[in-house]
């Protein structure tokens, strides 16, 4: 099986180091941020970076929505079985990138730009929220041309699942693009997830163009509720928005699945295949075990990629993905727990079955 895994997961976002902070509700004012929100840094946030170096506690921690989510699928699958890429700048925050896929196991294939620093993402915790600010700085610089080599392409020929965050829309789409006909010509699966709500409110055209591709898409409920209002579903029913999603239009045959997480809440799956939608509980975390929520929508989607890439169904993908994301907010930091990764599912993991 390893063998036959080798490269099977690929995937594309932009590797940032996370500069990690508990900060007051005074910090999130003066910046005018959102206590759960992910934006990109204006030129009047560049000044919180320094901040929370100079002022807080801050932690240097090894970041990057896809490169998070591909370090806990690789330790969940055999040997050399993902691969990450995005763009970096020549410097040692780079290097902390790779150090930390390495130790994790997972490949890496960075653009590398000489002439801009690697980028950057604030983490404010606030209690349970957290709010990001992300400066891409190198990681915005990253072209097609670079996966286009043909050295780098025979990484997309050799996988079978893809994963792209919806981050990467404001860096290169035509990589998506490439990628997202790549899968539907040679049967893949191509997956992606919203990533955040300025994705569909400032990048609609993009992501809509793109959705036909889209296999196996993932969000939580703001990013949801952002989708709906950008595309005019006129509700904010979480499960009715997935549906409504999974049977929008397709370039192929193969059914879309849209699995919307709401934290501690539910997990919403909706496929364009039927009018049932499973709605699966959450088993709760004890509060006084939460070291804070960063990376654990991250998490959920490695545990749920890893499953689907060993062929389990999507009960125990769900299933998966909620104790790796369970594990990883009793951590500071988007963290895995130290030692050997396994999941061992139940058995008896079901949904709630609703007929829309």
């Amino acid at each position: 099986m390893a063998q036959d895994l080798c490269g099977a997961l690929v995937g594309f976002c932009n590797p940032l180091l996370d500069i990690s902070a508990v900060v007051d509700d005074n910090l999130l004012e003066q910046y005018k941020l959102k206590a759960n929100d992910a934006i990109l840094a204006s030129p009047e946030h560049l000044p919180l970076f320094p901040t929370l170096i100079d002022s807080y506690e801050a932690k240097f921690l090894p970041g990057g929505a896809g490169q998070n989510a591909l370090r806990g699928a690789q330790l969940l699958l055999p040997a050399d079985s993902a691969v990450f890429v995005g763009a970096v700048g020549e410097d040692d925050y780079a290097q902390k990138l790779k150090g930390a896929a390495e130790k994790a196991g997972l490949r890496t294939n960075y653009m590398v730009n000489k002439d801009k620093p690697t980028g950057t993402c604030a983490l404010l915790i606030t209690g349970p929220n957290r709010s990001m600010v992300a400066n891409l700085s190198a990681a915005e610089t990253y072209q097609f041309s670079h996966i286009a080599e043909p050295s780098n392409w025979k990484l997309i020929e050799q996988a079978k699942v893809f994963y792209i965050t919806g981050f990467f829309f404001t860096v290169s789409p035509e990589t998506i693009d490439a990628v997202a006909k790549h899968a539907l010509e040679n049967g893949k699966t191509f997956t992606m997830n919203i990533s955040a709500p300025f994705v569909p409110q400032f990048y609609k055209e993009a992501v809509e163009k793109t959705i036909p591709y889209i296999d196996i898409l993932f969000g939580n409920e703001t990013e949801a509720a952002a989708l709906a209002a950008a595309f005019d579903f006129g509700t904010d029913d979480i499960k009715v928005i997935a549906k409504r999603v999974a049977d929008l239009p397709r370039a192929g045959d193969k059914p879309r699945t849209v699995v919307l997480t709401q934290g501690a809440q539910s997990t919403v799956v909706a496929t364009s295949d039927s009018d049932e939608v499973r709605v699966y509980a959450v088993s709760p975390v004890p509060s006084n075990e939460i070291g804070d929520t960063n990376g654990a929508g991250d998490a959920f989607v490695a545990a749920f990629l890893a499953q689907h890439i060993l062929g389990q169904p999507i009960d125990v993908c769900v299933e998966a993905g909620h104790w790796l994301g369970g594990e990883v907010v009793r951590q500071i930091g988007p963290n895995y727990p130290e030692g050997e990764l396994k999941f061992v599912s139940s058995g008896s993991f079901a949904p709630s079955v609703e007929k829309l």
